[in-house]
């Protein structure tokens, strides 16, 4: 019996899983190491601010259960509805996620999962992609995500015209709070 339940723990941790629209899918092992690097820089962001407020942090590997046939793991969640919190993850919608695009997840995360979001009333949706050095920001407005900005982090190299720099946007307000917001240098923090 402690042969099975150690084998037990072992598959759901090799073999994590979400279930979309009813359908298990198989989720990668374990992601790149950029990845995780920005996950944990905007989970650590998210937790410094928001210690001994009402919202709190968690990062990938809570269960988000949002319908009968939908249970998701973000990459980053906010939840500010504490009876939202129970031992086996969240139920209902956080009030903000975070989804760090890869290679097997981009398709969902900017498809079916924003859609998701969205129906269940996520307020506010990021979508961060590593190799564009950017965040595409989503708030909820009557009911439909709307998408709020674009900011993104340009390498030293690229020559913006007089003026231009100004225009992109590298600190991104988090809407859950009027003083909060996130440098894009934190959130890539240590990312080559």
């Amino acid at each position: 019996m402690e042969n099975n339940l150690a084998s037990q723990y072992e598959y759901k941790e090799k073999y994590r899983s979400e279930m979309l629209d009813g359908a298990i899918v198989l989720m990668a092992p374990r992601p790149a190491t950029k990845h995780n690097r920005i996950l944990f820089n905007i989970a650590y962001v998210f937790e410094t601010y928001l210690r001994g407020k009402t919202c709190t942090t968690f990062p990938d590997g809570t269960d988000v259960f949002l319908t009968e046939k939908d249970r998701v793991i973000p990459d980053v969640t906010i939840v500010c509805n504490k009876d939202s919190i129970k031992d086996d993850g969240i139920h209902g919608a956080p009030d903000l996620i975070v989804e760090v695009l890869s290679p097997g997840t981009r398709k969902r995360d900017m498809g079916y999962k924003k859609g998701l979001y969205e129906r269940c009333g996520v307020r506010e949706y990021w979508i961060v992609n590593p190799e564009s050095r950017s965040v595409d920001v989503y708030l909820l407005k009557d009911g439909k995500f709307a998408l709020d900005e674009v900011y993104e982090k340009f390498p030293d190299y690229v020559v913006f015209e007089p003026g231009e720099r100004e225009t992109y946007k590298d600190s991104i307000p988090v809407s859950l709070y009027d003083d909060f917001s996130v440098s894009l240098d934190d959130i890539l923090y240590n990312v080559s």
